[in-house]
């Protein structure tokens, strides 16, 4: 799978999914089945079956699942967009030392405080939940193991898919901001950002499935602002750009200061609208345009908006990849915070 997208077909593609899907679909519905099928890159993903597993906290704190997602139920209701919002810090937090909460620590010179950390929010929801499942299970459940849950429970009541999550990420005691250098940030090119995947152990299928969680959402106009009026230096806009589209664009960002929807048609739905969007050149971000120019990237997203099941079934599938990326300093010598932002002492 490593290679996927390159030299192949939108019907390979779409046949290739199909058959992950089906799989999947006949493992759920037949317990023996599930037991003995292992489907690639479902569960067990990456590299950490000997640090999770799914009965972490079977006798310690039974409820962790219903008390995580009702909590996150409570603060989505009150302000839908903290549903894209807990997404993008679960994919922030997993991008720097893996999915070890580092992100959350508040403290001059963290993760936190760099630059492109200022837009990131949903920390209140996180905080709230630990402070909630201190009363029933004091010391117990990490803020990674929480920040991972809320991703997937807000992609569920954002109308998306529900996956199983194995638990015992363990929280790091380190954040650094210069290590957010490498996250991407709407700007890099396809390359730039498979050698990122790749480095997390994620490949190419991962990186266009992944960006379909900009079916929801929105982004600062800062990010897109150089699009519209000097891409790459020429002072004139990105080409790609589709002409209406730009003039809708430069009308909502006039100031960097203001926000707009990743997804102009059906902003607030979870589904595959992201990938048509591509086909008539109205991605907001550099980044999402990209994927439809690209022959390693541009047969995946064509796949994708075909079928909805398919892209339901493989966010999943590249979600719980994401959730199991662990860094061996983080596992080795991390803790479980008793207050999501500061470490224990």
């Amino acid at each position: 799978m490593k290679n996927i997208g390159v030299g192949m077909s939108t019907t390979s593609i779409i046949l290739f999914l199909s058959i992950l899907f089906f799989v999947s679909v006949s493992a759920s519905n037949n317990p023996s089945l599930s037991d003995s099928l292992q489907v690639p890159n479902m569960l067990d993903a990456a590299s950490s079956e000997d640090d999770l597993s799914y009965s972490v906290y079977q006798n310690t704190c039974q409820d962790v699942e219903g008390i995580i997602y009702n909590k996150v139920k409570e603060w989505v209701k009150k302000d839908p967009t903290l549903a894209p919002s807990l997404i993008r810090l679960h994919f922030h937090d997993c991008a720097v030392r893996g999915c070890d909460a580092s992100i959350l620590l508040d403290h001059s010179g963290s993760e936190r405080s760099a630059n492109i950390s200022k837009s990131l929010r949903g920390f209140e929801v996180i905080n709230d939940i630990k402070a909630e499942l201190e009363k029933k299970c004091p010391k117990t459940v990490s803020c990674a193991d929480i920040l991972t849950t809320a991703a997937r429970d807000a992609t569920v009541l954002a109308g998306g898919p529900f996956w199983t999550i194995p638990f015992g990420r363990k929280d790091g005691r380190v954040s650094l901001a210069k290590e957010t250098a490498t996250v991407p940030v709407g700007r890099e090119s396809i390359t730039t950002l498979i050698e990122f995947f790749q480095s997390k152990g994620l490949n190419v299928l991962d990186l266009v499935v992944l960006s379909g969680a900009h079916t929801i959402g929105r982004s600062t106009c800062e990010s897109v602002q150089y699009r519209l009026y000097n891409y790459k230096g020429t002072k004139k806009p990105d080409p790609s750009i589709n002409p209406l589209y730009l003039n809708y664009l430069r009308r909502k960002c006039r100031w960097a200061s203001e926000s707009v929807y990743l997804d102009a048609i059906t902003a607030r739905t979870f589904d595959v609208q992201y990938y048509l969007n591509l086909k008539k050149n109205i991605g907001l971000l550099s980044t999402d345009q990209l994927l439809y120019s690209d022959s390693r990237t541009k047969p995946i997203a064509d796949a994708l908006s075909f079928e909805s099941s398919l892209f339901s079934n493989q966010f999943s599938v590249s979600m719980v990849k994401l959730g199991n990326i662990l860094d061996v300093r983080s596992q080795d010598s991390g803790e479980v915070r008793v207050k999501c932002d500061r470490v224990n002492y």
